[in-house]
């Protein structure tokens, strides 16, 4: 018996590490690989996830529709896929599910489009079967096939062939969150909220968002013909030019005494781009600098180990960011280290409905600590951990194995982070936009609200700053706030009172 507890004592520390290591670039569904665990508890003689006996008797029920649907019910490896995705489900979700529902869910992806007996193959069954499993548990929560995987991996590197654009998947269409600056797409005209209906002429409704994305991402010059629906407008279409996409992740600029920072995601150069960006702005502003302007609207968000490094580069110490999964051995709570790449000078963090994820750990950690004023609307919400997990034929899961908590304490997932000064009027250019909480399937919001706004403003009462012939009235109110030289003294000259 000791020997047992030895060994598992083993494995969930080796467990700890590489899962540790996972979350360090996972957030926004990005890689890891627990090929290294199994690797260790194959060496020990211990399954990673052990099914109960009434585990098995629900895998059971799978087994039996994967005899009645697939056409080659001798394809083990299939079935092994599934099992292996199933009890990684089991083990290592975020919050305990249940294996009949589970299997259930599988069971319905099998049988949606009521295929006839013996007609799928055992991979697009198991295909159909993890889509489905995955579908019943939280929005996030993925199975990725080869293609997607490959899809996924691109889009982390910052570094591809395509259009330029995010986008999500709504009512069975596919929603521009919003094209990327300098790109085919931002130059062709798209907008944020523009829903494409269909590409080169292929309906896209209740097409999968990945399959959707391979369809417009393709070898650089060749075209693509968009058709897109823009509020009460009819339905035209768009030719793109496709181009290597390279996203460059932070832009930055002097306006007057004050730096300007956009981070547009937070991809694998964020964090080096960022510093290089403080470097140039020290030297353009020189002494006189006022402060520092970081913009996170419109940020979906990225790669973990990057938030944790940009939010680090402007705080000396304390908590950044903690990451709590279902067993406590998975917990991690990441530091700030000496350094300051600003200099102390006052920050402002500029946010809005569409800062998400890793855009929502940089500034929850910044305005925990009062490093900086958070400024602008409610942010998204998106407060879980996606771990990416290969499967042993083909694919991964791109599985939901955690929270993550603001250095408060509390964590943001469904709630959002409330800046210090809320801005009303035109925001997010009038548009209603989705949150975390609203989507199908989200986790729920746990504990109690962390933030209470300090003041509210009309940000049509602070002057606009042009950029590219836009008017900017919240970077406006951030200029100003800055020039202002304390909150107090900004509400004050906009006629507004602390508290509300």
């Amino acid at each position: 018996m000791s020997l047992w507890r030895n060994a598992r004592t083993v494995l969930l520390v080796v467990m700890a590490l590489v899962v540790g290591l996972n979350l360090m670039q996972a957030l926004n569904g990005c890689s890891g690989n627990n090929a290294a665990v199994n690797r260790v508890a194959e060496a020990i003689g211990m399954d990673p996830y052990p099914l109960s006996s009434g585990n098995s008797q629900e895998l059971a029920r799978f087994n039996a529709v994967f005899n009645t649907y697939a056409s080659d019910t001798n394809n083990t490896r299939q079935l092994k896929q599934f099992r292996d995705g199933y009890k990684r489900v089991l083990g290592v979700y975020v919050e305990e599910v249940s294996d009949a529902g589970l299997i259930d869910a599988a069971i319905d992806g099998v049988k949606e489009g009521e295929p006839e007996p013996a007609s799928l193959s055992a991979a697009e069954l198991v295909e159909k079967a993890l889509d489905g499993m995955t579908a019943s548990l939280d929005p996030h929560t993925v199975y990725l096939n080869p293609e997607e995987l490959r899809e996924t991996e691109l889009a982390a590197s910052g570094r591809f062939g395509g259009l330029g654009i995010q986008v999500t998947q709504e009512e069975g269409l596919i929603k521009v969150i919003s094209p990327i600056e300098d790109t085919p797409a931002d130059r062709a005209g798209l907008k944020t909220g523009d829903l494409i209906t269909h590409v080169d002429g292929k309906p896209v409704l209740d097409m999968r968002l990945m399959e959707a994305v391979h369809s417009m991402r393709g070898e650089p010059g060749t075209k693509v013909r968009l058709t897109l629906k823009r509020a009460e407008t009819p339905p035209f279409d768009v030719v793109i030019t496709r181009a290597i996409i390279i996203v460059r992740p932070v832009r930055w600029r002097a306006e007057g005494d004050v730096g300007y920072l956009r981070i547009v995601g937070f991809n694998e150069r964020a964090a080096d781009a960022v510093e290089a960006a403080m470097e140039s702005l020290r030297d353009d502003l020189g002494p006189e600098a006022k402060g520092v302007i970081l913009d996170l609207r419109n940020n979906p968000g990225g790669l973990l180990d990057q938030s944790i490094a940009v939010a680090d580069s402007f705080l000396d110490d304390g908590v950044v960011v903690s990451v709590r999964g279902r067993d406590p051995v998975d917990n991690r709570t990441f530091g700030a280290s000496p350094g300051d790449a600003a200099e102390g000078l006052p920050m402002v963090v500029l946010i809005n409905g569409g800062s998400a994820s890793a855009a929502e750990i940089v500034a929850a950690a910044l305005q925990d600590h009062g490093r900086a004023t958070v400024l602008g609307t409610k942010s998204f919400g998106k407060g879980s951990v996606q771990t990416v997990m290969r499967l042993p034929v083909e694919g991964a899961l791109k599985l939901t194995t955690a929270l993550y908590y603001a250095p408060s304490g509390e964590t943001i997932q469904a709630r959002g982070i409330e800046p210090d000064i809320t801005l009303n009027g035109k925001v997010d250019d009038g548009r209603k936009r989705l949150r975390e909480a609203d989507l199908p399937g989200a986790l729920p919001e746990r504990g109690e609200d962390r933030h209470a706004p300090r003041a509210e403003l009309d940000a049509a009462a602070c002057p606009a700053v042009g950029d590219n012939g836009k008017e900017d009235h919240e970077l406006g109110c951030a200029i100003a706030l800055l020039e202002a030289g304390s909150t107090a003294r900004f509400l004050a000259s906009l006629g507004v009172r602390p508290g509300i």
